[in-house]
């Protein structure tokens, strides 16, 4: 008899943050699966909870799925945390959470928090619709390559960033979505939570008069219908529909149609711009 996999969320910074279903399963396991066990020692230490502990972190994330893929196939039952918030999300998890499922594994969500949604949550923005980015790449030339792909997103946007590069990543965002409204949560839960809300200009403003440290959440604003669409705009989106295999002239009329645009003009310049 196969074992089960638990996906178990766990606090993003206040150890309170931890649902009753999530303890009781981190008590009734065999082994739990940790992203750094001794940074978890301290949570499961609060309260209480004493279980062998196996490392599951990033470099090593494939090696170490395989050898728990092992235990659960034996019968043994395996709780999946990581050191903050839930597992597979910008976290390790997703190969070993793919493998439990290719060999038909119980796999089993155990939910709790989640610092994008509980930033989301406070930014101010829309919440109907948006898109979870993560980290964008840390060299320049990617990042803005990255951004310009998204400027015509119209959802809201969430990001993750590391402090040292959270004035580069903030310049380069400026740049291309110049004027829209956005919310910067920083260390969401712990003792040191802030929220800056405000456009790109005036949250890089208000960063200079306060302390870069710990870990950010960046809530963008979508595009909206105010943004005025540019020809350029609309080529690089027919640009990215191209690299999607729709054909030209159907690409160019659903983009034209889209923001009520000259097909034949679109269609001419995306000849002469779009290889």
């Amino acid at each position: 008899m196969k074992g089960i996999l638990y996906i178990v969320s766990t606090p993003i910074g206040n150890l309170e943050d931890i649902t009753l279903r999530a303890l009781r399963v981190l008590k009734e396991v065999d082994v739990i699966a940790a992203e750094d066990t001794r940074h978890s020692l301290k949570l499961l230490s609060h309260y209480g909870i004493s279980k062998p502990m196996i490392s599951h972190w990033k470099e090593k994330e494939r090696s170490k799925a395989e050898e728990i893929m092992r235990r659960l196939l034996s019968g043994q039952s395996v709780a999946l945390i990581s050191d903050a918030g839930t597992p597979g999300i910008s976290d390790p998890g997703a190969i070993l959470i793919k493998m439990a499922i290719e060999e038909n594994v119980p796999v089993v969500s155990i939910p709790g928090p989640s610092a994008c949604i509980a930033a989301l949550s406070l930014s101010g923005l829309l919440t109907d619709q948006f898109a979870f980015i993560g980290f964008l790449p840390p060299k320049k030339i990617q990042r803005q390559k990255m951004l310009l792909e998204l400027s015509l997103e119209t959802k809201t946007l969430i990001f993750y960033e590391a402090p040292h590069r959270i004035i580069e990543t903030l310049l380069d965002m400026e740049t291309v979505f110049s004027g829209r409204r956005a919310a910067l949560v920083k260390e969401i839960t712990k003792i040191h939570e802030e929220v800056l809300r405000g456009d790109i200009s005036e949250i890089l403003s208000s960063l200079e008069k306060t302390k870069i440290a710990g870990e950010y959440i960046l809530i963008l604003e979508g595009k909206t219908e105010k943004d005025k669409v540019s020809t350029a705009d609309a080529l690089m989106e027919i640009h990215s529909l191209l690299r999607k295999g729709l054909g030209r002239k159907e690409a160019v009329k659903k983009i034209a149609e889209q923001y009520g645009l000259s097909k034949k003009e679109l269609y001419d310049r995306s000849l002469n711009e779009i290889p």
